[in-house]
Formats: structure tokens, sequence, C-alpha cells
């Protein structure tokens, strides 16, 4: 067999450095499948990483809106965790606050305490707390109130979206987490695109509160 020519050979030495680049392309992706791809509802090593990937950062921009520029008031009917159905219309006359979350998102770890601290601190103002669960099943989301000790009730949102589907006009939730506060006709009063910062939401619902009802 005759020789190979100097390009020949460059050519025959690329496509193998080429190939090798491939190889280990997929070899890395294999390995970031095996270090990711796996969950389960215990959320003991789901929750270990804390990298936050899968979810759309919010920086904590927080949006208020004035009583006479609200758009018309939010309305869902909301599989809640326990089987029964939570009716926006409900909620009419309350103060609300809606928090979308879900169990592999560590900033919703991390503000879980928060919201929950202001739940108890607003609960006998008679402002509601729901949480609207955008990715798990119920077993994995009263998990994650075990062992983040939160007890307001939520909504899982998986199956037809409805509740993402009420809030996807001018204020959506473009971020996970992102938290609203309705007034007393349902109507979004503020938003909060990434994690709460306590005293931020604590001064949103006070406002909210304080409008004339």
């Amino acid at each position: 067999m005759p020789a190979a020519t100097l390009p020949e050979a460059r050519a025959t030495r690329a496509t193998r450095a080429g190939r090798r680049r491939l190889r280990l392309a997929a070899v890395a992706a294999l390995a970031g499948l095996a270090l990711t791809g796996c969950s389960s509802d215990s959320l003991a090593d789901q929750y270990a990483e804390g990298s936050g990937k899968n979810f759309i950062a919010g920086d904590g921009t927080y949006t208020e809106i004035p009583a006479e520029s609200r758009t018309d008031p939010i309305e869902f009917d909301a599989a809640m965790e326990d089987g029964s159905t939570l009716s926006s219309s409900s909620l009419t006359g309350t103060v609300t606050v809606v928090n979308f979350w879900y169990a592999g998102c560590a900033p919703c770890r991390e503000e879980a305490p928060v919201l929950e601290e202001l739940y108890q601190q607003y609960s006998a103002d008679g402002v509601a707390f729901v949480g609207v669960n955008t990715r798990d099943q119920p077993a994995t989301a009263r998990s994650f109130a075990e062992r983040w000790g939160t007890t307001f009730p939520t909504a899982i949102d998986v199956q037809d979206s409805a509740v993402q589907l009420a809030f996807s006009g001018q204020y959506a939730p473009n971020a996970t987490p992102t938290t609203f506060v309705l007034d007393r006709e349902g109507r979004i009063a503020s938003r909060i695109l990434g994690t709460v910062d306590g005293k931020v939401l604590d001064t949103l619902i006070s406002d909210t509160l304080a409008e004339a009802g």
C-alpha cells in the first residue's frame, strides 16, 4: 500500500482527534446525566446539591401596581395537594400571597422559612398564603413541606397548569420562584421575581392590607 502523503496524514490525524473529542464529550454528557438525572420523594439527595439548575433565576426585583392601574382579578380553580379544590372566588375579600415553586429549586428552599414566618405573622390579619407547585407530585410537595417547615396549603399545578395560565398576563411568573400579593379583589398588587426578601414582602403585604377594603 503506498505511503500516505503529508496532507492525507494530517487529515487522518485531524479526523482521529475529532473523534476523540466527540467521545470525550459523550462521556462528559453521560457523567452529567448520572449526577443530575436522579431524584426521589425523600428529597435528601435532591436538596443536597443546591445548585439551582433547571430554573429561571430572578434577582428579587419587585413591582408594585397602583390600585388604579391593576388589571382584572385572577381567576382559577386549583387542585390542592390534599385532593381538594381551591377556587379563587373563595379568596375574594382577602389579601392573598401566591408563591410559585417546585422542590428541586434551590431558591425555593432558601425562601421557605421566610414565607412560613410571614404566614404565621399575618394569619391573624386574615392574609391567605397559597403555594403553587409547578413540577412535582403531591408526595414530593408534602416531603418538601415537612423538611422545610411550611404549613400553608399548596396547589399541584402540573397536569393542566391552570394557575400558571391564570397568571400569564402582563405580570407573569417569569422566574422560579415568583411571589405575588393579590388585593382583596383578587388583582395583582405586587410581584417579586426570585427569592423573596422578608422585609420587602412584609412591606408589600402590609401596604396591600392598608388599602381600603
